[in-house]
């Protein structure tokens, strides 16, 4: 976990690597939830019988599940204090390099790649990497933007 106190901080902390956290299963159940509450219930998340025989070999995690999953990994490697309000401003480019089946696990590294003062606080972008366990590639690399005041 990383603290920050100011801008000049989050600033001084680019390029640094932040992680990585803890390893995080990615089960069926998590991925049928999400299947429930967004209404993507195309097959390859879904059916897992159908998947199996499918590209993959098994049901794969949505995309935008994955990357739903930045707030929790972020609250692993990150925290601010000071801040009066932290907004998420969305991202830039996320680039899914590899599934992400069913019974994998997946943790987090990042780094802030840029903070620039705004104001009473500061627009920092953070690139956000699943490493997928037992992979050699990320499964998930996400540059994402927030906006911190103080």
């Amino acid at each position: 976990m990383t603290v920050f106190r100011s801008v000049e901080e989050i600033a001084a902390a680019t390029g640094r690597p932040l992680g990585p956290t803890e390893w995080m299963a990615i089960d069926q159940p998590l991925i049928d939830a999400f299947a429930d509450l967004t209404g993507d219930r195309q097959w390859i998340h879904t059916d897992v019988a159908r998947a199996a025989a499918g590209p993959f070999g098994g049901t794969v995690a949505h995309g935008y599940l994955l990357e739903a999953l930045i707030p929790r990994f972020s609250a692993q490697l990150i925290t601010v204090t000071g801040a009066t309000a932290g907004v998420n401003a969305g991202s830039d480019r996320v680039r899914f390099l590899q599934p992400v089946t069913a019974g994998s696990r997946i943790r987090a590294r990042a780094q802030v790649t840029d903070a620039t003062p705004r104001g009473d606080g500061a627009r920092i972008a953070i690139r956000f990497e699943y490493e997928l366990d037992g992979a050699d590639r990320p499964a998930m690399i996400a540059d994402t933007v927030r906006i911190v005041t103080f």
